[in-house]
């Protein structure tokens, strides 16, 4: 009688824990595709495409002596720039907003440079395309057709 309650009591224990590793591989494997469709994460500047009449006319890689890095928190966003060949400053720190294939980002203040483009302009608007590792965010002209992208790929 004891030696089957003992079987019963592995038995049940075994299967619990397999439910418990069932759960938490589920978990995470949510955690993973909601963090690969959103922007949250670090990326890094790739290249640009130049648009006319809203098709790619021309593309092209970043210089390696250019490095540009976004961040994106739940609602934060911050991006700096460095040339090797420019001793000025390039940051930006704000919020952004992320709905459906449009992108808002509002700063809050930036470098001595940034600032200067703050005082007139707080809030860019983007087209978005974003992928599980890559994104295009895409200037748009007045008349709402694509202008320019930069292309970036996730690094985190």
């Amino acid at each position: 009688m004891k030696s089957k309650l003992f079987l019963f009591n592995i038995v049940l224990l075994l299967v619990l824990s397999c439910n418990h590793t069932t759960k938490e591989k589920e978990t995470t494997a949510a955690n993973k595709s909601e963090r690969l469709n959103s922007l949250k994460g670090t990326w890094e500047l790739t290249g640009f495409y130049n648009y006319k009449d809203n098709v790619v006319v021309d593309s092209f890689d970043r210089d390696p002596e250019f490095r540009q890095l976004k961040m994106y928190t739940d609602t934060k966003v911050m991006w700096c720039k460095h040339k090797a060949a420019d001793s000025s400053e390039w940051f930006g720190y704000g919020t952004y907003n992320y709905d459906g294939n449009k992108l808002t980002e509002v700063l809050d203040f930036g470098s001595e440079v940034m600032e200067e483009v703050i005082a007139e302009k707080k809030k860019f608007i983007f087209e978005l395309e974003l992928y599980p590792n890559r994104f295009q965010q895409i200037e748009l002209d007045d008349y709402g057709n694509r202008i320019y992208s930069e292309n970036y790929i996730r690094v985190e």
